[in-house]
C-alpha cells in the first residue's frame, strides 16, 4: 500500500483560502485514483473530492464545488486541495485516501489513508 502524509492545514477566517498538500511514497503513484475526505467532530468522514491517476478526471462533493480545486503531481507524487472561499462548515480534519485503478467516492473504496490535517475556519 502506499504511505501517505498530508500537510498544510490551519486556521483561517472566513472567506479565506488554504491549501492542503498530501505526499505519496511508491514509485507507481499514477496508477492510484487520489480522494480528500474529512470528518467533522461528532459526524461521520466523507466524501470531499477526487481525482483519477492521470489526472484527468474529477469529482466533487456538492458542498465544495466550484470552491475547491484538485489537482496532483505524478512527477513529485503529490495531490493538493485548493480550498477557497472557506466556510465555517468547512471545518473538520481533512483526509488523503488512495485507491488502485477508477475514482470512487465511497470511504470504504479506499484502503489508504494518511493521518489527516486539521482545518479550522473561524466565523
Amino acid at each position: 500500500q502506499v504511505q501517505l502524509v498530508e500537510s498544510g492545514g490551519g486556521l483561517v477566517q472566513a472567506g479565506g483560502s488554504l491549501r492542503l498538500s498530501c505526499a505519496a511514497s511508491g514509485r507507481t503513484f499514477s496508477s492510484y485514483a487520489m480522494g480528500w475526505f474529512r470528518q467533522a467532530p461528532g459526524k461521520e468522514r466523507e466524501f470531499v473530492a477526487v481525482i483519477s491517476g492521470s489526472g484527468g478526471s474529477t469529482y466533487y462533493a456538492d458542498s465544495v464545488k466550484g470552491r475547491f480545486t484538485i489537482s496532483r503531481d505524478n512527477i513529485e507524487n503529490t495531490v493538493h486541495l485548493q480550498m477557497n472561499s472557506l466556510k465555517p462548515e468547512d471545518t473538520a480534519v481533512y483526509y488523503c485516501a488512495a485507491r488502485r485503478g477508477i475514482p470512487r467516492t465511497a470511504r470504504n473504496d479506499f484502503p489508504s489513508w494518511g493521518q489527516g490535517t486539521q482545518v479550522t475556519v473561524s466565523s
